[in-house]
């Protein structure tokens, strides 16, 4: 593994200084990196019908946008992540949220919902 990476999964992988989504763009599948100094705040959500628990990709609402993850469903905790000066959200799930809370507590603001 890279030493820049400190996590990586299937759906996204967690730098230094970036969070990459994979899967992101519909329908080429390619992947949106986001720095760390972009983000305002990190909601963390239980799923619900909602707040994205069964959006498996793309928009329901043309504000919050969720990468290709057909598991989503099973997840413990879906992520909405806000940009600075960004009206789009990006909602994702991980494979380790523990882990990924872990990680992202000391690089960027989160708030449990």
């Amino acid at each position: 593994m890279n030493e820049n990476i400190l996590y990586s999964d299937g759906l996204i992988e967690i730098g230094n200084d970036s969070i990459v989504f994979h899967n992101y763009y519909f329908p080429i599948t390619t992947a949106k990196t986001v720095k760390f100094d972009e983000i305002e705040t990190i909601f963390l959500k239980t799923p619900t019908i909602i707040n994205g628990k069964y959006r498996y990709w793309g928009s329901g609402d043309f504000i919050h946008w969720f990468p290709l993850d057909t598991k989503r469903s099973k997840r413990d905790i879906i992520f909405i992540l806000h940009r600075k000066n960004k009206r789009i959200k990006i909602g994702f799930t991980v494979e380790d949220s523990e882990k990924v809370i872990g990680l992202l507590r000391d690089r960027v603001t989160l708030i449990k919902t």
